[in-house]
């Protein structure tokens, strides 16, 4: 392959990983191997048809986005290659993508730039994912509240009441999807409804091309034209002046109209550094509603969604399993669904617990120990025993000081890489003594409530 063909392969590589993270990214994009470049048509290795689906299906946009700005305008055809049978190069088939506008995109900029303003309104691209409604929302205790009111503003988007609507919270809980399927609703009870989802990194290169063009006012006036604007990543606004300043009168005259204004950020409006306080003050018009983690209960039922999305039958031991393991994002419970699904078609294997314990060791990251040392036992086992440390590394034998020493002795053996010598010289005790107070904690521990107790506070105080 050519150097300049590579060179914008790696760009749009870059740009599908900036879009949806790198975990996604290491699942879907980086086995991608282009066979074939020319100015007008790209052929793709794929390990199996099912890429393709997903290509054209769940990262439509992002990917389309990434070849145009890579390749430009110029880009006509797109070919998956991919084996039919595992590991048999004969076996290779080569599909044609599924229509141009998997290629070629009507870019929002193409819009703003080539489009008369009195016409802009008429016919663009919302940028509306059709898989994102409430219908394919799961929804749960934990998030119950900002999918009440995210249905209601789409509902009744004539109200005065929610707008703006910030919501904000973790990478992968749902945000996107909530705004969008606000925005559907809008559009599937009103067509002609001018609905736009941006994130706030587009709005920032929209606004950076129409300031290069001198086309701001235009730019403004093109987004004062929509009826509901659904701002994605709003955090990404921080410190970009210039945007800020646009934004605030594109704010102000769709908020006077009372067009729907929707915004998603990883935090809330007070904790935003390098935003000007007016506009934070904006977005308290409204309400502003954090989306949080989802709960075990929530985590199986996307799980059980999601299955029967993909058409794969997981029992509830693996459901319980992934939800059990997966903690912090409806992303990752999405990755380890996805892939089961390829590797128990790659591997040509049934779905089992030891398969689903593999994809979950690749996925989920595993949360880092707390590092517990001597000092951190000794001065928290002193606490509990309302003692002085030093009083513990004194010969005293008075049975407050004994007990402590001997919880130390316990504590030291099971939480550190502590050998029962090293315990004892950071004690002054002989071997012996450390190993008679070791065994003397444990043999106790089985019928003491008090000590196991003292056990419990203690770890709850070292680990917390």
């Amino acid at each position: 392959m050519q150097k300049e063909y590579q060179l914008k392969w790696d760009k749009c590589l870059q740009i599908i990983k900036d879009n949806i993270g790198q975990e996604k990214f290491d699942t879907w994009f980086k086995c991608a191997e282009p066979v074939s470049i020319t100015p007008s048509e790209i052929t793709l290795r794929v390990p199996t048809p099912y890429y393709k689906e997903v290509y054209e299906d769940t990262f439509k946009r992002v990917f389309t986005f990434a070849l145009v700005n890579a390749f430009g305008s110029g880009l006509r055809q797109l070919f998956y290659e991919f084996e039919t049978v595992a590991s048999d190069p004969k076996s290779t088939v080569k599909i044609q993508s599924t229509g141009q506008s998997s290629v070629v995109a009507n870019t929002l900029s193409r819009q703003i730039e080539k489009d008369p303003v009195e016409s802009r309104s008429k016919h663009f691209d919302p940028q509306l994912n059709p898989m994102l409604t409430f219908e394919n929302y799961c929804v749960g205790k934990s998030n119950m509240l900002p999918f009440t009111i995210a249905e209601h503003i789409a509902n009744h988007p004539e109200k005065l009441d929610f707008n703006p609507f910030f919501l904000y919270g973790n990478v992968g809980v749902g945000k996107t999807h909530l705004i969008q399927a606000i925005g559907i609703r809008i559009k599937e009870r009103n067509p002609r409804a001018k609905v736009l989802f941006v994130s706030m990194r587009q709005f920032q290169n929209l606004y950076a091309v129409a300031k290069m063009n001198r086309e701001i006012p235009d730019f403004i006036q093109w987004f004062q034209s929509m009826d509901a604007i659904l701002f994605d990543d709003l955090q990404e606004l921080s410190g970009k002046t210039g945007t800020a300043e646009v934004l605030f009168p594109i704010f102000n005259h769709l908020h006077q109209k009372n067009r729907k204004l929707i915004f998603s950020c990883d935090r809330p409006p007070m904790e935003l550094d390098g935003i000007v306080d007016r506009l934070i003050d904006r977005f308290k018009w409204g309400i502003t509603e954090p989306l949080p983690n989802p709960d075990f209960e929530l985590r199986r039922k996307i799980l059980h969604f999601k299955a029967k999305h993909n058409g794969l039958d997981l029992s509830d031991d693996i459901i319980d399993l992934i939800a059990s393991s997966a903690v912090t994002s409806v992303r990752e419970l999405e990755g380890i669904v996805m892939g089961l699904y390829t590797r128990a078609i790659s591997l040509n294997v049934p779905i089992s617990l030891k398969l689903a314990e593999e994809v979950i060791s690749h996925t989920v990251k595993a949360p880092k120990k707390k590092v517990i040392n001597f000092d951190m036992i000794v001065e928290n086992t002193a606490e509990y025993y309302h003692l002085n440390p030093d009083a513990i590394f004194s010969k005293s034998r008075l049975r407050d000081i004994a007990d402590a020493r001997q919880m130390i002795m316990y504590l030291c053996k099971k939480h550190t890489s502590l050998s029962s010598p090293a315990i004892g010289a950071k004690l002054n005790r002989k071997h012996a003594t450390v190993l008679h107070g070791i065994s003397a904690v444990s043999d106790r521990l089985g019928y003491s409530r008090e000590l196991a107790d003292a056990v419990d506070a203690i770890e709850h105080s070292l680990l917390k």
